[in-house]
């Protein structure tokens, strides 16, 4: 059997259960940092993975996040989050979590080699979606299937993973390989590995916003402000981007229905609703070439 990195016992172990809490505690914060910095080493598979991501999107098609167990609560966290904060609309998104997402405590693990329904599950998966599949062993039955599914149906596939040259990488065109130290715990890759995974996945999402225009300036010009905490960061963003008082950016937002976008055009330029739509058409949505056009 190949040896597996996030199996190995850490070089620390020994006596772990016997030291003092605040010892154990530090060890256990080390781990995440070296875990995090692991990162690193994957930039550029990352960029190329958010680059397809950003394709599938512009395209109408779909991104299917497929993962089981710890890694999928960190896939699905992902997911979750880019209608919110980058507008992705929902049919264009899909989560594919072994045993389905949990609704309670327990979180089932044979589920994970249970391969049978993903045929029917990934039905309507095509050649322009993309599919981000994550498993810290790199080995996970249900996510290769999908996996092999995927690249039978012609779509572009994104794999995730903490050990190398395992399964999953060798099979992705995106192989990010995050090389996580062993765990504190051994084994529990809800841990370090888990970290990693989170990081990378929110990395991708963000990159794949700033090639979408969903960015500007570090901020979030796609948000959904659908409740008084992301309307008042909507109104400090037309307000920060057109250079006018909240109550300029608030009427703005009021005149575009709240988003984010067209409120800035009509607040940085004194124009209408749909003239800023049309600028924003020509400008293939982008909001630092729609406000150049402001003159």
């Amino acid at each position: 059997m190949q040896r597996r990195a996030t199996e190995d016992l850490h070089d620390m172990a020994a006596g772990l259960d016997q030291r003092p809490r605040a010892e154990v505690a530090a060890l256990l914060a080390d781990g995440q940092i070296a875990a995090a910095a692991a990162v690193r080493v994957a930039l550029p598979r990352i960029v190329a993975g958010a680059t397809a991501m950003a394709v599938s999107i512009t395209r109408g098609a779909r991104l299917h996040y497929v993962a089981a167990g710890s890694s999928g609560l960190m896939a699905a966290a992902d997911a979750q989050e880019l209608g919110g904060t980058f507008s992705i609309p929902a049919d264009q998104l899909r989560i594919h979590m072994a045993g389905g997402l949990p609704t309670g405590v327990e979180m089932p693990g044979g589920t994970e080699d249970d391969t049978e329904s993903l045929g029917a599950v990934l039905a309507d998966l095509d050649a322009d979606d993309t599919l981000i599949a994550v498993s810290a062993s790199g080995t996970t039955p249900y996510t290769l299937a999908a996996v092999k599914i995927a690249r039978d149906k012609g779509a572009t596939v994104i794999g995730i993973a903490n050990n190398a040259d395992t399964p999953l990488l060798q099979d992705a065109h995106h192989a990010i390989l995050l090389p996580t130290p062993a765990e504190v715990l051994s084994g529990s890759t809800r841990m370090g590995a888990g970290t990693a995974q989170k990081i990378a996945l929110n990395m991708l999402s963000t990159l794949m916003a700033v090639e979408l225009g969903a960015i500007h300036d570090g901020m979030m010009v796609n948000l959904r402000a659908d409740n008084a905490k992301l309307r008042a960061r909507a109104t400090g963003i037309v307000a920060q981007i057109a250079k006018v008082d909240s109550a300029v950016a608030e009427a703005a937002l009021d005149a575009a229905d709240g988003v984010v976008k067209p409120a800035t055009l009509i607040a940085a330029g004194g124009i209408s609703p749909a003239e800023a739509a049309e600028l924003l058409t020509q400008t293939h949505g982008n909001l630092r070439a729609a406000l150049k056009r402001l003159g």
